[in-house]
């Protein structure tokens, strides 16, 4: 455990002392949690909808992510434009960090499914409370007050989809933020190296009627990082209850169980088993998400989403 904290402290300093540079978090139900990754995901379910979700990584490990979202989006009149608010709490160890976005999509309707694209832009609070961090010498000016810094950011996505498919790429953050911690300044530029691109995708194979396979990937690449790698596959029981497994490379296996409450009302919750280094050190990953789809005549809603 002490080796964990050094490591967590060291990612601190590095931090402090050079600059404060985003990060992605990661989600295991990402297939119903999209906007965040995706800002062309926005009007894709053809009315309202709000999820919310919580995870909690590496639990017992002091100092491990935690993270909280809420999202709601919406097609507007015409039906091809929407729009929606993004909103994330994430912390890891002494660095918080608050996202409020807002976005808008265009949807082209083609014969045999729909592609949008999508922009999002808003605002990343960043916070180090490194008071928080105990220090042999309790004079330390380096863990004395907490640095914070607000700035802009904004994403740009493509997403197609047809009723038992989807694909869709995108970059969440294209901006750089660099904060210099000793007089609070931020410094924002467009580097292309530093962007992380998502590509995610998924496939609903009808078995019988009452039986449907779901597949669904998600590949993460970013400059100077090895790619990042999620597979899985579920099974839809009498188009109510999910029942699957996610495999993210060289990192965690994952079990996920959602259940579709009503036609509006959906829960889900999954486990991560940790396969990596780490596994000696934390009792897995927890994460939980709740989606709700709302629409003045309830009879448009005929079926479940499948994403």
């Amino acid at each position: 455990m002490k080796l964990i904290k050094h490591i967590f402290l060291l990612l601190v300093l590095l931090g402090t002392k050079e600059a404060y540079a985003q990060f992605e978090p990661q989600f295991t139900q990402y297939m119903f949690n999209e906007t965040f990754i995706n800002p062309a995901y926005a009007g894709s379910r053809d009315h309202a909808a709000v999820t919310a979700a919580y995870r909690n990584q590496w639990v017992g490990m002091e100092g491990a992510p935690k993270t909280q979202t809420f999202s709601g989006h919406t097609p507007l009149k015409n039906q091809k434009s929407a729009i929606g608010l993004s909103i994330m709490n994430d912390e890891i160890s002494v660095m918080h960090d608050f996202y409020i976005f807002g976005t808008y999509a265009y949807r082209i309707y083609l014969p045999k499914g729909n592609l949008a694209m999508g922009l999002q832009g808003g605002l990343v609070n960043h916070q180090e409370k490194l008071g928080d961090v105990k220090t042999q010498d309790l004079g330390d000016v380096t863990f004395l007050g907490t640095p914070k810094i607000t700035v802009p950011n904004a994403g740009f996505g493509i997403y197609y989809n047809q009723p038992n498919a989807y694909i869709g790429l995108s970059i969440p953050r294209m901006i750089t933020n660099k904060v210099d911690p000793s007089t609070s300044k931020s410094f924002n530029n467009i580097t292309i190296d530093n962007w992380h691109y998502f590509l995610m995708g998924g496939y609903v194979h009808p078995i019988n009627e009452s039986l449907k396979l779901k597949g669904t990937f998600m590949l993460k690449a970013v400059k100077g990082a090895p790619l990042s790698t999620d597979i899985g596959a579920s099974i839809l029981f009498n188009e109510t209850i999910w029942i699957g497994t996610n495999y993210r490379a060289k990192d965690s296996w994952a079990a996920l169980l959602s259940m579709q409450l009503n036609k509006q009302l959906r829960i889900g919750y999954s486990f991560d088993y940790t396969i990596s280094e780490l596994k000696r050190v934390n009792g897995g990953t927890h994460e939980i998400t709740i989606g709700y789809d709302f629409s003045f005549d309830k009879n448009n809603i005929v079926t479940p989403r499948y994403f």
